[in-house]
């Protein structure tokens, strides 16, 4: 496919006559973009799925192998099955994959020109074909493009979260007793959180009042005890119920903190999920021993060719650049917005800001103009909606709780009178279109009930209206009791609110912008630390998995057991037959890759864990020290791999029907699964004496009006 232009022309055809579709031109503008490996940014509403499918379809035509990457498994499915005729009539075929697919039909998905996917789908797979046994097991074909659709969620806020590979284990710890102890300390007297609410640490009076209901024990002298009180504390005062979590079906559920919505398959680390299950008096889930893990940035970096499209791409920039080395393009709208954006309105309290919100909401719905309400968490969208209620207005709450049903939620919000109530909208992926004489009422009006600790969300929000020229407005409601403010401007001056609980004093605006400033800067920091600290590990796991396709693909195991153990091959050869030896050093040599692998993840992280304490008696930099004990640790793995193998070798029961793995002591986990992980939550265990030693932050001091 040499001729874009030609190609342009063919697919706007293709798309019309198949979809009822005509591309715009500035549709036509981004597939390009897509082809030249930019980050297209494409506002809500202007047609990203159709751009998509053609610059997906035009890689296909290259000879390329393409994975289009999405945020989850209903938008994967949706656009496969709605840009499929685009796709046959273009000569590409084209598959899907979601969480519920089976081996074969993930086989036959992946052998399409294009697939479309969730990126922790084609994560969880490439980790389950880094522990296949047979050539034939495997998966994932080799990467060529990756084309992710909600690039910016994807590429950025996905990627502080690494998806695991975890071998069954025991039942979990379970810690009622733990979590009903804390649940008798008091916030201020037993234990202080920091500035930021990312961490709590016992004071004296708390360590004390544990101390004496554990019998008298030294707290610091029983490790094992310290760490379940922690963890246990934790749960308790950092943790949320609906807000960071919810509790359905008997189990745990993480929200997103980046869309709203349930997180499939996300966790804490087995000793936190322990301890918030005991915190809400459920048994404890199975725990795991971690096979295998990698980062998003790891998978994505996988790919010789990436791009994505998204509609706030400029604000991440800085972000794509660094991690990824990618461009943006941005795709201007076919039509000129008119959405009327007001400026923020301040509030002294969060119980001032809702009660405006309530009334703000009933007087523009007198009009009869259709109401979207973006809210920071589950449980302040279900406040409000019994607060609409109380008010006698019928509204539609979307959250965490109903994701299942988004689609048709959204899709319904530009009715006249719609009042619909949301999480946070990113990637829901649907457009809301205005109803009849809505219009003329002004268009579909978004509130936000606060600023997002990122601006991307604020962006995603406003996007919601305006679409396509259409008319609309967006308004933001912000409280100085806000998380937003109180975590990242904490000793900020913060201005007084007038007699009606406005604040109307300039520096307000500042302070939101500042707090909104910091905590975007936090994450980019966390992304950034992230990476220093996987950049070494993805390097080694390339390494690891360049010898195990040696040994599962070829007879790279049978040429090393043979040259080390020469007079067991010769016997076990004339006994049992040079294919079935081969095979049996196969097993022995992948059991013994991938169980040094497994503990080499384990040492690691503990390095990880207590790394600023080395560093502190080295002299060294934590990073640099981290790397010293990885390039160490990973020269011995190589070598215990190695020895490990022989003496399996001289030993293992192998007959004329192939090596027992159980007598022979190979024994791999029963089951797998699979999950997100929270990486590192609260900061290691240095950070946290850091803020246990800190002078606490001075007090804010209230503005008095200029």
């Amino acid at each position: 496919m040499d001729d874009l232009a030609e190609f342009c022309a063919i697919a706007r055809e293709a798309a019309r006559r198949t979809l009822d579709m005509r591309p715009f031109d500035v549709q036509l503008v981004g597939a390009l973009a897509l082809l030249s490996g930019h980050v297209t940014e494409m506002a809500t509403g202007e047609g990203k799925t159709l751009s998509g499918a053609i610059a997906a379809a035009g890689h296909a035509l290259r000879g390329k192998r393409v994975h289009v990457i999405s945020v989850n498994d209903y938008l994967a499915r949706r656009d496969a099955e709605w840009m499929g005729p685009l796709y046959e009539a273009l000569g590409v075929s084209v598959g899907w994959i979601g969480q519920s697919s089976t081996p074969g039909e993930r086989q036959e998905a992946y052998a399409k020109d294009v697939t479309y996917a969730s990126v922790s789908e084609i994560g969880f797979d490439v980790l389950r074909d880094r522990i296949a046994t047979a050539a034939a097991e495997v998966i994932v074909p080799e990467p060529s493009v990756a084309l992710i659709d909600e690039a910016d969620s994807v590429l950025v806020d996905e990627a502080r979260v690494p998806l695991v590979l975890a071998g069954a284990a025991d039942p979990g710890a379970d810690v009622p007793e733990t979590a009903e102890l804390v649940r008798r300390l008091s916030r201020g007297y037993h234990y202080e959180l920091d500035d930021q609410g990312r961490n709590v640490f016992l004071t004296a009076k708390g360590t004390d009042a544990v101390e004496k209901a554990l019998g008298g024990i030294n707290l610091y002298e029983t490790p094992d005890m310290l760490t379940r009180i922690n963890l246990a504390l934790h749960a308790h005062a950092l943790l949320t119920r609906d807000v960071d979590y919810l509790v359905r079906d008997g189990r745990i559920h993480l929200v997103s903190q980046s869309r709203g919505r349930v997180a499939t398959l996300q966790r804490w680390p087995d000793g936190l999920q322990a301890a918030v299950e005991a915190k809400e008096a459920l048994p404890a889930s199975e725990t795991g021993e971690i096979l295998d893990s990698i980062t998003i940035q790891g998978l994505i970096r996988r790919y010789p060719e990436i791009c994505g499209m998204t509609g706030t791409a400029v604000a991440v920039e800085e972000h794509l650049r660094e991690f990824y080395g990618l461009k943006v393009a941005v795709v201007p709208s076919n039509k000129p917005c008119v959405r009327v954006d007001e400026p923020d309105r301040v509030f002294g309290t969060v119980a001032d800001k809702e009660r405006a919100l309530a009334d703000e909401i009933a007087s523009v719905h007198a009009t009869g103009r259709p109401i979207l309400i973006g809210t920071l968490d589950v449980s302040e969208s279900e406040r409000l909606a019994d607060d609409l209620r109380a008010k006698g207005l019928d509204c539609v709450v979307l959250n965490a709780k109903n994701d299942a049903e988004e689609a048709a939620i959204i899709a319904r919000a530009g009715a006249r009178s719609a009042i619909t109530v949301s999480t946070q909208m990113a990637g829901r992926g649907t457009d809301i279109r205005l109803g009849e004489g809505v219009a003329e009422l002004g268009g579909l009006y978004v509130i936000g009930s606060g600023r997002h600790a990122s601006s991307r969300l604020d962006d995603q929000l406003r996007g919601r209206a305006g679409r396509q020229g259409d008319p609309g407005g967006s308004m933001f409601m912000v409280s100085l009791e806000d998380d937003l403010i109180t975590q990242y401007a904490p000793d900020e001056a913060i201005p007084r609110a007038d007699d009606d609980g406005v604040v109307r004093h300039k520096r307000a605006g500042y302070v939101v912008g500042h707090a909104q400033r910091v905590a975007e800067g936090t994450h980019m920091e966390i992304h950034r630390n992230t990476w220093r600290y996987t950049r070494l590990l993805e390097r080694q796991r390339d390494l690891v998995l360049e010898q195990r396709d040696k040994v599962l693909r070829g007879d790279a195991a049978a040429d090393a057991l043979a040259t080390a153990a020469p007079e067991r091959w010769s016997d076990l050869g004339e006994r049992v037959g040079e294919s079935t030896l081969r095979q049996a050093a196969r097993e022995i040599v992948l059991f013994h890759l991938d169980r040094c692998w497994t503990e080499h993840l384990g040492f690691m992280s503990d390095v990880r864990e207590g790394i600023h304490l080395r560093a502190l008696g080295h002299r060294l930099k934590p990073i640099d020290e981290f790397h010293r004990e990885g390039v160490a640790a990973y020269r011995r793995l190589l070598d215990e791999v190695e020895s490990r193998s022989v003496e399996t070798f001289e030993t293992a029961v192998i007959t004329a029907d192939g090596l027992d793995p159980l007598d022979s002591g190979l024994k791999r986990p029963t089951a797998t699964w699979t999950y997100l992980v929270q990486d590192n939550p609260f900061g290691d265990a240095f950070d946290r004496v850091l803020k246990r030693l800190s002078p606490r932050a001075k007090r804010r001091q209230g503005l008095e009006e200029a």
